[in-house]
């Protein structure tokens, strides 16, 4: 056993180990997705667990979301210039202020980079934050990132980039901007973390009434294709149907407790239904959005009532 090892090839294989081993899928014609894991941030996965995308537009290429490190960002530039050789990066979208889709953004031109003003101000306002934790929970991973925030604040209903028109909606629940993006000639909805299938949905900033009108607007919408934030793509709307439905038993489970007189740690220990159980992650995020939902749940159902004598 060999102890401290401090030669230059076990550097180099410590190295290559931090690599992300990216691979695109088409989706739709010259449209990629990097598909993540169904997983939680871990070592293991180097924080490789978010879906991000590229189009090949006439004129170049539009990127949606960064992932979630300069490491993460620089792998995926690279990606994008040997799938689609010779052509600019024209525009970067980010669709809200979560760390593993906006923190490699400092691999892309910054005056490039465009979300709608709130998400800019998210960014902003908890970007120091998010890459702390970070940092926390993926160590080498993480090393060299900070926060890059969008340039450009978009509030028009279309843009159109490099010879393509994209349709924009302005949407909230998953966080307080939820910012989609519809590429009008291919028909793909790239709908952020509104949508998750196959995965439990994250809820640190959940604002459930509105989510659930988000993702009926989601459903209205003309499309051919959905790329959920989390899992695979879509066709048939069942990563809108999925999230409505955990969201709704979430939301009436932890109402339910609250009303019972349960403690956050009882709570946490509440069933989770057959129908959720191959969700990724479900439990942890379950517990996660016990400690998120709950106090503002006590709050609404149990007000805090004056007395005068």
């Amino acid at each position: 056993m060999v102890a401290g090892c401090g030669c230059a090839a076990c550097g180099i294989g410590n190295a290559r180990l931090l690599d992300f081993d990216l691979s695109a899928v088409e989706i739709a014609s010259r449209t990629w997705a990097v598909l993540g894991r169904t997983d939680y941030f871990d070592m293991e996965n180097g924080g490789n667990i978010v879906n991000v995308a590229f189009i090949e537009v006439p004129d170049g290429v539009v990127v949606i979301d960064t992932g979630p490190s300069k490491r993460y960002g620089d792998a995926l530039r690279s990606l994008i210039e040997r799938t689609v050789p010779g052509k600019p990066i024209l525009r970067v979208y980010n669709t809200h202020h979560h760390p593993d889709h906006f923190l490699g953004n400092q691999s892309f031109d910054a005056e490039l980079i465009a979300a709608p003003q709130a998400v800019i101000d998210n960014i902003t306002l908890e970007g120091d934050g998010f890459a702390d934790n970070m940092y926390r929970l993926l160590g080498d991973w993480m090393r060299g990132t900070l926060p890059q925030a969008p340039t450009i604040a978009l509030d028009a209903a279309k843009e159109s980039v490099g010879g393509r028109d994209f349709s924009l909606f302005y949407l909230a629940g998953h966080t307080s901007s939820d910012f989609v993006i519809r590429d009008d000639s291919t028909g793909v909805l790239f709908a952020g973390d509104l949508a998750f299938l196959y995965r439990a949905p994250t809820t640190p900033h959940a604002d459930m009434p509105q989510w659930r009108q988000s993702l009926d607007t989601l459903a209205s919408i003309d499309k051919a294709l959905l790329l959920p934030g989390h899992g695979p793509s879509d066709a048939k709307d069942e990563s809108l149907t999925q999230t409505g439905d955990y969201l709704d038993w979430l939301h009436g489970t932890l109402s339910d407790a609250v009303g019972s007189g349960l403690t956050m740690n009882e709570a946490m220990l509440l069933p989770i239904p057959a129908r959720f159980e191959g969700l990724g992650v479900v439990r942890t995020e379950y517990e996660r959005s016990v400690v998120h939902l709950y106090p503002a749940l006590e709050d609404s159902l149990f007000p805090v009532i004056e007395v005068t004598q």
